[in-house]
């Protein structure tokens, strides 16, 4: 008789408990005999408000597993994103935390979501000898590894396991492991989003919504550095405006959970200003429960990964204002952001401010040729395979909005300008001369040492 087998999953956001409950019900991690979820909360300040296994949406997982584990709890009083096990500590914590989870050997299997970071590669990391199945975080999993995964933990990945939200687009997320991918199809996803708007607290807040108008996404883009709080409550507030400007009589706004309260004031004085009806959503509300039971007629956002999911499980349409500046401040070249909101720009038209949508939707094969290509260009030593794709979209498109030139030149994918490769030749042939001076001043001063000795009777030294 076989031994039973324990499946653990992490996960951290909602849309990742659902994501995983679908999977479940689709049969992407088999017949486990136990489950075990770890969940963990990254905010700021995770003390403070609501844990994500308190939240009434989590229920869809709960209902789904046999143990939930604090993470948390378990390292407190450290931070989740800010702590990793220290290579001597790894064998003596990795048995202490198979201990809390009541197993004696390894999982069968480990569902991880953002493995390239805390806390997902911590607990990857004490959770030795099993294999690791990565599950989709929005359109972050479409970009490149954030950080290069060491040996031992890279040969342990299996696939990725993501929403489908863009058509024909797999992928890049550790593509250099070679690992599978795994789309999951739209019906028990919609199924498990469906069984969320049935828990008591969360069906009472759907049920209270206005039907219909404009429904603003927040992201939180402050907390990442992107924008400044001020900058942030502006756009949401510009989209406002042009929400109204575009017909919508009433809106609603989505707040990040874990925005300032400041921010929906903002707003509030916006959608006053403009004449229109406004309701904020409650934190706890998940933005795909108000498209599934509000439907919409106008999905707004920056780059939020809800755009995508607005449109392709729940056929809404959708808009964007503010990818185009993020796109040209985000920075380093690396963010991992670059990729969302490089989608996001390809293929979500833009609002304007006076209410008007613009930009087509870029052709499927363009897209997957573009994602690489900046992907290329993120991590051109993971990824050297990606190279011949970036070199065909500049050969079509030239050096477009997408790419900086400095970050092409970094690459290899920009030839050095002649002004340019005249400063360096000039900065070598002066280090050049420099190190010739140096060795004739050497030279010189030898030779003086040299005859010195033999005025003094000493022997040369050879």
């Amino acid at each position: 008789m076989s031994a039973p087998t324990t499946q653990v999953f992490y996960c951290s956001t909602l849309l990742s408990a659902m994501t995983i409950a679908a999977g479940i019900d689709a049969g992407r991690f088999g017949a486990g005999d136990r489950r075990v979820v770890i969940v963990s909360d990254n905010g700021p300040a995770p003390e403070i408000g609501t844990s994500l296994a308190q939240s009434p949406g989590f229920a869809v997982l709960r209902d789904r597993v046999d143990r939930v584990v604090s993470w948390n709890d378990l390292i407190a009083p450290l931070h989740p994103s800010a702590w990793s096990p220290r290579d001597v500590e790894v064998p003596m914590l990795a048995r202490a935390l198979l201990a809390h989870l009541g197993l004696e050997e390894p999982p069968g299997e480990l569902v991880v979501e953002s493995i390239a970071v805390a806390p997902a590669r911590a607990v990857a990391t004490l959770l030795r000898d099993c294999p690791v199945s990565v599950v989709s975080d929005g359109l972050m999993s479409y970009g490149p590894t954030r950080n290069h995964l060491p040996g031992e933990l890279g040969s342990r990945m299996r696939r990725v396991l993501y929403l489908d939200l863009v058509p024909a687009l797999r992928p890049v997320l550790l593509r250099e492991e070679g690992v599978d991918t795994d789309a999951l199809p739209d019906e028990p996803v919609l199924k498990v989003m469906a069984e969320a708007t049935s828990v008591p607290a969360l069906a009472d807040a759907v049920v209270s919504l206005p039907r219909g108008g404009a429904l603003v996404l927040g992201q939180y883009l402050s907390a990442l550095d992107i924008m400044t709080p001020a900058q942030e409550a502006t756009l949401y507030a510009d989209m406002v405006r042009a929400a109204a400007r575009a017909g919508h009589r009433q809106v609603l706004f989505k707040a990040h959970p874990a925005a300032d309260r400041a921010q929906a004031g903002t707003v509030r004085a916006a959608a006053a200003e403009a004449g229109v009806r406004l309701t904020v959503v409650p934190p706890y509300l998940p933005a795909e429960l108000c498209f599934a039971e509000g439907r919409p007629d106008l999905v707004v956002g920056c780059f939020s990964t809800a755009l995508l999911t607005a449109r392709s499980l729940f056929g809404l349409e959708v808009a964007t204002m503010g990818a185009r500046q993020v796109l040209d401040a985000l920075t380093p070249y690396q963010n991992s952001n670059r990729i969302p909101v490089t989608i996001v720009d390809a293929v979500v038209p833009r609002l304007n401010q006076d209410g008007t949508t613009t930009g087509a939707e870029m052709a499927a094969a363009d897209l997957t040729e573009l994602v690489e290509a900046v992907s290329f260009c993120m991590q051109p030593t993971m990824l050297p395979e990606l190279r011949p794709a970036a070199e065909r979209w500049l050969a079509r498109h030239g050096s477009t909005r997408y790419f900086t030139r400095r970050r092409l030149r970094a690459t290899g994918l920009a030839p050095t300008s002649r002004a340019r490769t005249r400063l360096a030749d000039s900065r070598i042939a002066h280090w050049d001369a420099t190190r010739g001076g140096l060795r004739r001043a050497r030279a010189f001063r030898a030779r003086v040492d040299v005859t010195r000795r033999a005025a003094r009777g000493g022997t040369p030294s050879r």
